[in-house]
């Protein structure tokens, strides 16, 4: 039971940090979704075996973070948590491509490469996600995907599924709780009874999702999700995302750790 209230309880903190009220949280929703899209399309465009151009994309994120003042803690365990799924996704590489090539005096093989260029990826785009999450919340980037076109359904489905998944858990812990009381010597559910609870969790998530739509629409819900937020971009806005956007281009153009190297050796002049 008390998985199910930490579980609980995370679910909840991404949300009371989009309250926050700091210059990031202050930027139009629609502005930090056009922002992370061009991250993420930068971040993505760059080869398989490059490392040391990714690394100013790390400035990003950490600007972020800060002037977001975001505690590092929930963030941090829910970059952790994805992060043996990278490993996995990337591990096999270094025993399917060994060519050897030498950095820095070091020999490596391109596999080793190919995994930490992978490795740096999907950390970043994990990190800019959670980001966005954590300085936008559901309800304002729902609203920033309608202001771009995407279908309605997509939408509303994504904004129910997060919100009232909440609700679901609940009712795996009220019938886990009534379970365990029922059979206080049984550790854990046993797998005699998985057929029966699954049929009865599923009966009452029919049951609540009927009385949720029907609340929905003595309140006048027609399809469409209003937020009451204001639909308009203010200059801040597109400077914010006219600024990034010119910086992630930058990047992609140039290399500019081996750039500042260069100068720092003397070679540019």
């Amino acid at each position: 039971m008390a998985n199910f209230s930490n579980t609980l309880y995370n679910m909840g903190v991404m949300n009371d940090l989009a309250r926050k009220d700091t210059p990031i949280h202050r930027i139009h929703p629609l502005a930090k979704v056009l922002t992370t899209f061009v991250y993420l399309l930068i971040l993505v465009s760059f080869d398989r075996y490059e490392i040391s151009g990714l690394l100013p994309l790390i400035f990003y994120p950490l600007l972020v973070f800060l002037f977001a003042e975001l505690p590092a803690g929930p963030i941090l365990k829910r970059i952790l948590f994805v992060e043996p799924f990278i490993i996995g996704i990337g591990i096999l590489n270094p025993f399917f491509d060994q060519e050897i090539v030498i950095i820095g005096g070091i020999a490596l093989s391109r596999g080793w490469i190919t995994f930490f260029s992978i490795f740096i990826k999907s950390g970043l785009a994990v990190t800019a996600g959670l980001l966005l999450m954590a300085t936008t919340g559901m309800d304002k980037l729902a609203a920033a995907l309608r202001l771009l076109k995407i279908p309605r359904l997509f939408v509303l489905q994504l904004l129910l599924t997060y919100r009232y998944i909440s609700l679901l858990m609940e009712e795996v812990a009220r019938t886990i709780r009534a379970y365990s009381l029922r059979a206080p010597t049984h550790k854990g559910v046993h797998r005699s009874a998985w057929g029966s609870l699954a049929g009865q969790l599923l009966l009452r998530t029919l049951d609540r999702a009927q009385r949720i739509y029907q609340a929905m629409c003595l309140r006048g819900f027609t399809g469409e999700y209003h937020t009451g937020e204001d639909a308009h971009m203010q200059w801040r806005d597109f400077i914010y995302v006219i600024s990034w956007s010119i910086f992630f281009v930058i990047i992609r153009l140039y290399n500019i750790p081996m750039v500042i190297g260069a100068l720092l050796m003397g070679v540019i002049r």
